[in-house]
């Protein structure tokens, strides 16, 4: 079948019959992942847009970092390599997460023997949401909803009439609920 439809045939198909169902967007809701399966077919689309990003490992991989920090008993400072290590991360791209979050008042550091990185917060003064704005970025997924960021979107002539908007300010305070009710003091493994 498919080698008589031709490269422009092959990909009216995939986009027609076969990305929609891989098309299958995914929201935090009430603090736990919930699979929100969306039918293209009755939306009478050729395909479902994906609404959610995925975490970046940029902002994985700090957020591994901060935890290895903030769980240590000393704070004495940390060598990168150590860190990188630890958390199983490449040791430039830690160096570049760890200067953001330096930068942006999380992290101290000391050069020279014994250096490294530490934590110039408790943990639990060191709210999620502004370590997801200052890695991740807007943590609403489209700027018409955003608090720090707003745009309004160029595709859009009502926004009170948008359903795309009221559904994305849903999944906006679902994630920013979490968010302000996590620090990373939360994130802390107990101790056994």
């Amino acid at each position: 079948m498919f080698h008589k439809m031709g490269i422009q045939g092959m990909v009216k198909h995939f986009l027609e019959v076969v990305a929609p169902w891989f098309s299958v967007p995914f929201f935090l809701i009430n603090s736990g992942l919930w699979r929100v399966p969306a039918i293209p077919c009755l939306l009478n689309l050729p395909f479902f847009p994906i609404f959610v990003t995925m975490l970046s490992k940029k902002t994985k991989y700090g957020l591994k970092a901060l935890t290895f920090l903030a769980s240590r008993d000393s704070q004495d400072p940390i060598q990168i390599a150590e860190i990188a290590e630890s958390e199983n991360i490449s040791q430039k791209f830690l160096e570049s997460i760890l200067l953001t979050l330096r930068r942006n008042g999380f992290l101290g550091s000391k050069k020279g023997k014994g250096g490294g990185y530490y934590l110039i917060k408790e943990p639990k003064d060191i709210p999620m949401t502004a370590v997801m704005r200052i890695l991740e970025g807007p943590i609403a997924m489209v700027p018409c909803v955003s608090l720090n960021f707003y745009e309004k979107c160029d595709d859009c002539p009502d926004e009170k009439q948008c359903s795309v908007h009221d559904l994305m300010l849903k999944v906006r305070d679902a994630n920013l609920e979490v968010y302000r009710n996590t620090t990373l003091a939360d994130l802390i493994p107990t101790k056994s």
